[in-house]
């Protein structure tokens, strides 16, 4: 279907259907009138003439409402043959200065509906036309008409003049008015598209709690992917508070003046695992209300952001702070009280050198097991940061004999048997020199440490393609329980015999970062009061 001008619409079109089907039954009856002298004027056409006029006028009228034209040209055809009949009408029936000029105007208005300002300026030409033939027709009979035609001539042209007008400037309006549209279409297009490429979930809500707005994130956030759209919030966030008392957000948002921000709260999944949530969230401001002195919002914008790892962090490091503050407190106390001893007991004549010596070895035991401290918290940091993970061949063997070399010593002053068993053959492994021994220390110095009688035992064996170090030890052995936990940051078993030695619960646990540096798992095998064997396997080097 032809669309027509810039200002066309279905509306109007349909206006005009209806308009061109009954102004030509009008038109017949008052030609009728002035055939039977009912009305007179100075203008007639006998029978023939116009029942032609009506015939014509009825059956572009039927057409025009039945079938609508569908082409430029079928429009452009049709127009000239409601001008044409029109005209013949006001020069032949009704005269120009007649009521029903008024169909004319109704014609240079529908062209330029359909044709814009080129299809009026031609229907103006075409009126300007009719009132020349007019006047050069009728001119004899009345002079008056002749007056009649040029003040209707005048009058119709101020009113396309007026017409032409009112249609530029409002299509200066509408021009205005798409390009309002089209900025605003881009802003609109430009804020989702940052809001949809944040990390950080956004709800908007309106005033019921029902959200209309939301991103990606939000959906990931919440693990569906079902439409958020015209649900109420709080049906969305199922949240509880630490007591697990469940919270009410909408209800939330009814009290909030301003920005409030919370991270209390967790958010329930339907398998009952639960995260917790920072949420963010404010009414969306939109106006001032004069009359009651007060603002008024269209709803609420919500922010959310998972922080259980940051929490979780947040309160390990509070532990860690907590653990390492009080095992670092007693080695330095009785460090400095035994040293203050010495210097008193320096002084005291009656003191004997072994009672010195004994204060002085008791202050470098804690002096070592703060050095101990520190090297966890070393390793640790190294392990953490991904420093000195630079992969060299190590030769077993030559590995093996060092380790030996470092810890009999520690073992001998324990009464305990440090030994070597080693494979015949031994190849090369390649991985971070520094981590491997870190990791196989620190199972001997635990092996050490938890052993009372007996010995450990460093064990490399080799199989086809892989190399296998295990430290076995005869010590006090590991529960079943505590061997799930161990490996937990600053886990300590509530065995009464590890109690007695001091410890920070950090040893496994950096045994377990360096091994997954090192790409390995850390096998375990133990059995409470028979010791403990833990084990690590590596590939050889091809020669």
């Amino acid at each position: 279907m032809y669309k027509g001008g810039p200002i066309y619409t279905p509306r109007s079109a349909q206006i005009f259907r209806f308009a061109g089907l009954f102004i030509p039954i009008i038109l017949i009856i008052y030609g009728v009138f002035i055939q039977f002298d009912i009305i007179r004027a100075t203008h007639a056409i006998d029978n023939i003439g116009l029942f032609m006029l009506a015939f014509w006028s009825m059956y572009i009228s039927v057409l025009q409402f039945f079938v609508p034209s569908k082409t430029k040209l079928d429009s452009s055809l049709r127009l000239i043959a409601y001008h044409l009949l029109i005209g013949a009408y006001l020069i032949f029936i009704s005269g120009i200065a007649s009521p029903f000029i008024a169909c004319w105007l109704l014609l240079m208005l529908a062209s330029y509906v359909y044709f814009s300002e080129r299809g009026l300026q031609l229907s103006v030409l075409t009126f300007v036309a009719t009132v020349a033939i007019d006047i050069v027709f009728w001119h004899k009979i009345s002079v008056v008409t002749v007056t009649y035609d040029l003040v209707a001539l005048v009058s119709i042209l101020m009113v396309g003049v007026v017409i032409l007008g009112i249609s530029r400037s409002q299509e200066v309006t509408k021009e205005d008015l798409s390009h309002s549209k089209a900025q605003e279409s881009l802003q609109r297009d430009r804020i989702s598209t940052i809001v949809n490429n944040l990390t950080d979930a956004v709800l908007s809500v309106d005033m019921d709690g029902i959200i209309r707005v939301y991103n990606a994130a939000s959906l990931n956030l919440l693990d569906t992917n079902d439409s958020l759209n015209g649900k109420h919030i709080d049906k969305i966030l199922s949240l509880i508070d630490k007591k697990d008392n469940v919270v009410s957000l909408f209800k939330d948002f009814q009290k909030a003046k301003t920005v409030v921000k919370r991270d209390d709260l967790y958010y329930i999944f339907d398998d009952d695992e639960k995260i917790r949530l920072e949420i963010t969230y404010s009414p969306i401001r939109s106006s001032y209300n004069h009359f009651k002195k007060t603002s008024t919002h269209d709803g609420y914008i919500v922010i959310l952001r998972d922080i259980t790892k940051a929490k979780s962090l947040e309160e390990e490091r509070d532990e860690f702070i907590s653990v390492i503050s009080h095992e670092l407190r007693t080695p330095i106390t009785i460090a400095e009280g035994t040293i203050s001893n010495v210097q008193v007991m320096m002084e005291h004549p009656d003191i004997t050198n072994k009672m010195l010596s004994d204060a002085v070895n008791t202050a470098y035991e804690q002096i070592l097991f703060l050095a101990n401290i520190v090297n966890d918290l070393s390793a640790l940091s190294r392990a953490e940061r991904g420093v000195a993970d630079i992969t060299e061949d190590i030769d077993v063997r030559e590995l093996a004999h060092k380790l030996l070399e470092k810890y009999k010593d520690e073992a001998k002053d324990k009464k305990l048997h440090l030994d070597l068993d080693l494979a015949p053959r031994l190849g090369k492994v390649h991985v971070s020199r520094l981590y491997l021994e870190e990791l196989l220390q620190n199972f001997i110095t635990n092996a050490i440490k938890y052993t009372k009688k007996g010995g450990v035992k460093i064990i490399i064996d080799q199989k086809t393609d892989d190399i296998t170090f295990s430290i076995k030890d005869t010590g006090i052995g590991i529960s079943k329980p505590d061997q799930v936990k161990i490996f937990d940051k600053f886990y300590r078993s509530e065995d009464y015999r590890t109690r007695e030695t001091g410890g920070t619960g950090l040893g496994l646990y950096v045994a377990a970062k360096l091994a997954h540096k090192l790409g390995v798992k850390i096998q375990l095998t133990s059995r409470l009061n028979f010791g403990s064997t833990f084990s690590l396997t590596l590939p050889v080097v091809k020669e």
